[in-house]
């Protein structure tokens, strides 16, 4: 009998070559002039570490990640999404393993845990964040990228000024479910993912054993405003948050 991660499975493996398209080897827009800058502002000098990229998918930030220094392994549990990263780069190491399992993974083995994008794609967020805390050396740090949960991207009608964003929702807020959203962009298959308030997730972290050292709602910054290809993007960059970021870290010793 199928199960809910078996049909994940073969809904990532039946996008992967889309997704490749989406995010190339420097990742989409929003990723590039968003997210992106506060991911590497939290992840730090990742030189000599070793670096779990924890839903890899085709494998761009593992790569980025190596050409840094890094010791880098990418696990996804698609195994499309794994052989086009192997392909792309075959001096990583790029692995078919479970966010939630971890299983080719031992205890204490990584500095940082980079999960970019993840996070609202898994249906166990407690059994992710516990193999996370696992798998991370005594003060190793874990960095966060998810979609936003308050603002759903996919959600929004923006107005013809890009001024105005109306976000509808057909559920309440603070009510954990699955969400099946319409193909975008270029992709022909709906999206699946799980929507939690930003309280469970926070919650999460701590009952883990996580502290929160750091947390964004990430958006371009003046500096890269030249970056930005037409003022309605601007706008909508400005406008609202597509994600949110958090910087982790695992206590020094054991309570």
């Amino acid at each position: 009998m199928s199960t809910e991660l078996d049909d994940l499975r073969e809904f990532w493996n039946r996008v992967a070559d889309d997704w490749q398209i989406q995010v190339g080897s420097d990742g989409d827009v929003n990723r590039r002039l968003n997210s992106d800058p506060v991911l590497w502002k939290f992840a730090g000098d990742v030189r000599g570490l070793r670096v779990l990229d924890a839903g890899c998918g085709t494998g761009y930030l593992s790569i980025k990640l190596a050409k840094c220094g890094a010791r880098v392994t990418g696990i996804d549990f698609a195994e499309r999404m794994i052989a086009i990263a192997r392909r792309t780069d075959p001096t990583t190491d790029f692995r078919v393993d479970s966010c939630s399992e971890l299983a080719t993974v031992g205890d204490a083995e990584f500095h940082l845990v980079v999960a970019n994008y993840m996070l609202m794609d898994t249906p166990d967020l407690q059994g992710t964040m516990k193999a996370f805390y696992r798998v991370l050396k005594p003060g190793g740090v874990v960095v966060l990228i998810f979609s936003h949960p308050c603002f759903p991207a996919g959600r929004a009608t923006v107005s013809q000024g890009h001024d105005v964003v109306t976000y509808v929702w057909d559920s309440p807020y603070f009510k954990p479910r699955k969400h099946v959203d319409p193909p975008w962009a270029h992709f022909r298959s709906e999206f699946t993912w799980f929507h939690r308030p930003l309280s469970d997730y926070w919650k999460a972290f701590i009952e883990t054993g996580f502290a929160v050292v750091d947390f964004e709602e990430p958006r371009v910054t003046e500096d890269r405003y030249q970056l930005v290809k037409t003022d309605a993007a601007l706008k909508k960059s400005l406008a609202r948050p597509y994600s949110v970021a958090f910087k982790l870290q695992k206590a020094t010793t054991s309570a």
